[in-house]
């Protein structure tokens, strides 16, 4: 059983690095598997080619930014856990990439996330939390993933790196997240009550 982490800060060893590797130490000792990926401040956006859709091929056509191997690997994972710092009161623009074009390549034609656990946390200074979390939420919302929560939203606060550990009620939503995740990748991996048949759902551009 796996969790895979994508850290969508472009700064090394930041908040949201220490806010992660808190959240893998409640993963791990749950006996679950935890990697994290960062892919940087160098991801290409998408560019709605969907030769990934057309293709059913799994992979983004641009290849060279890292982000087919976490596509690959979210593909395997059991859970998925999404994380970012807030800018300008959203997900940071390297991040709003790489969910781009995960959810496009695997999500959107033979959906490869269904039924995996999602979770999302974000960092941040001051203000824009919730609507970052919600933001990161809302993308494995519409995937069928089965969104596991703590016991508040997953908004931690600090500006320099390390006031993140300052912020004791936000470290423990994230430590909490993290084994809600675990058990409810546990939970899955071990029922045995037949998951729901899922059809396609019809496209509709409104226009007539």
């Amino acid at each position: 059983m796996k969790i895979v982490a994508i850290n969508g800060s472009p700064r090394k060893n930041g908040n949201t690095a220490l806010l992660l590797n808190a959240v893998r130490q409640e993963v791990e000792a749950a006996g679950v598997e935890f990697q994290i990926f960062q892919p940087g401040p160098n991801v290409h956006p998408c560019m709605a080619c969907y030769h990934c859709l057309d293709t059913g091929s799994l992979r983004c056509v641009r290849n060279d930014d890292g982000v087919n191997d976490i596509i690959a690997a979210c593909v395997e994972a059991d859970g998925i856990l999404l994380a970012s710092p807030v800018y300008h009161a959203g997900i940071a623009g390297g991040m709003k990439c790489v969910i781009d074009r995960l959810m496009l390549a695997a999500g959107c034609g033979e959906n490869q996330f269904r039924r995996k656990v999602g979770g999302a946390l974000c960092t941040l200074r001051r203000s824009g939390g919730t609507e970052t979390y919600h933001q990161l939420l809302a993308a494995m919302d519409c995937m069928e993933m089965v969104i596991v929560t703590s016991d508040y939203w997953g908004v931690v606060h600090g500006a320099e790196p390390g006031e993140v550990l300052k912020d004791a009620e936000g470290m423990e939503v994230a430590a909490k997240l993290g084994r809600n995740m675990a058990w409810m990748v546990k939970v899955l991996a071990e029922s045995k009550v037949p998951a729901p048949e899922s059809a396609p759902r019809p496209m509709m551009n409104f226009i007539r």
